[in-house]
């Protein structure tokens, strides 16, 4: 009995995914990187050469293994003050991305858990609920807030470089599929960003954007450890939590 739930269960999760990828992937102009100009170009991620995206491996050395991912089956430990884990499906993760204009990531919400204020600089973000009770938001440039309360098998998209958030509202954990129309979309965590860079913004300048004194910044400062998991360089790798 427990051997067939488990084979339901996951079924179901990937037949949610992929419906999700194909719901918001149809449309070739949803993508933010450039057209591909050949069928395959599997990530050559050991290459020196540095281009815009990742050279293709040669041909004769690419496998069927380089089209199938299962990273994303099981979750990340959500073990830190932020209650998040993320299971990268990008193209540092799943070479056969490179050039599709893709990244699918899985994220693990402990109960009160949230996803930091951030910005994905180069794509969109549709965001798939396959479990728990969510608050999900986003702030335009006009500084207005859309947000609302998501249960399970809604799907919310984020426009391109807005700053958004969500927080697990449910009494268990949250689990959601998040779908970028790009295979490096990049991230900036807004606290991360203000209060631990490399080097420091003053505190005077952060106290005067914030209107607080600047004991509370060297308070709020002391809060990120420097050069941990949860550090501020901009990729995906830095909030990647196993």
């Amino acid at each position: 009995m427990a051997a067939k739930f488990s084979i339901k269960t996951t079924s179901s999760f990937f037949i949610d995914l992929c419906l999700t990828v194909i719901l918001f992937f149809t449309l070739s102009c949803f993508s933010a990187d450039p057209d591909p100009l050949q069928d395959i170009c599997v990530a050559d991620l050991n290459s020196t050469i540095h281009i815009n995206g990742f050279p293709c491996k040669p041909e004769r050395e690419v496998t069927s293994d380089d089209f199938f991912y299962s990273g994303l089956m099981n979750g990340a430990s959500t073990a830190n003050p932020e209650g998040f884990g993320l299971k990268l499906g990008d193209v540092t993760a799943f070479p056969g991305l490179n050039t599709q204009g893709l990244t699918v990531n899985r994220i693990d919400l402990a109960p009160g858990g949230i996803i930091p204020f951030h910005v994905h600089p180069r794509a969109s973000e549709a965001n798939f609920l396959l479990e728990g009770k969510l608050f999900f938001g986003f702030i335009t440039t006009a500084d207005v807030l859309y947000a609302k309360f998501m249960e399970p098998g809604e799907l919310n998209i984020i426009p391109r470089g807005l700053v958004h958030f969500a927080a697990n509202v449910g009494p268990g954990k949250a689990i959601v599929i998040a779908i970028l129309n790009s295979q490096n979309p990049g991230i900036a965590r807004i606290p991360n960003n203000l209060f631990n860079s490399t080097p420091t913004i003053p505190d005077y300048i952060l106290a005067k954007n914030f209107r607080v004194d600047e004991k509370v910044i060297a308070i709020i400062k002391s809060k990120f450890a420097p050069n941990s998991s949860l550090s501020s360089t901009g990729t995906w790798k830095d909030i990647l939590v196993f």
